[in-house]
């Protein structure tokens, strides 16, 4: 079996994934980073990985819908913000035909820096 090509950076991870879902990444690329400039941008389990002294939150594709991995205490946290999403544990998916919820993903984003564990 084939192994699967696994990105060195976020700008490759992008640039790797369909056309369609190329802008939106960037949008969430540039909330995150706008939300917690401080944490270290790596890939991690394949996919853009946001971090501090843990991992912070995660972003990926899917093949219908966006997949945004902050972790289950945050989406439980966020949960009744969450309704018109699908969501369970740390994962939310966010269907590529809805707008994203950038302010949503932002202040997830700044509370995952301000719960990482010390």
């Amino acid at each position: 079996m084939a192994q699967k090509h696994v990105p060195k950076s976020v700008d490759e991870y992008i640039s790797l994934q369909e056309e369609h879902t190329r802008p939106l990444l960037v949008q969430i690329r540039d909330t995150i980073r706008a939300a917690i400039p401080d944490a270290t941008e790596t890939i991690s389990w394949g996919m853009p990985t946001y971090k501090k002294k843990h991992n912070l939150i995660h972003f990926a594709t899917a093949k219908k819908h966006i997949g945004i991995y902050p972790g289950e205490e945050a989406v439980t946290t966020f949960a009744e913000e969450l309704v018109a999403y699908s969501f369970d544990k740390g994962n939310i998916r966010i269907p590529y035909k809805e707008p994203l919820p950038l302010d949503l993903i932002r202040r997830i984003a700044v509370w995952c820096e301000e719960h990482d564990e010390m």
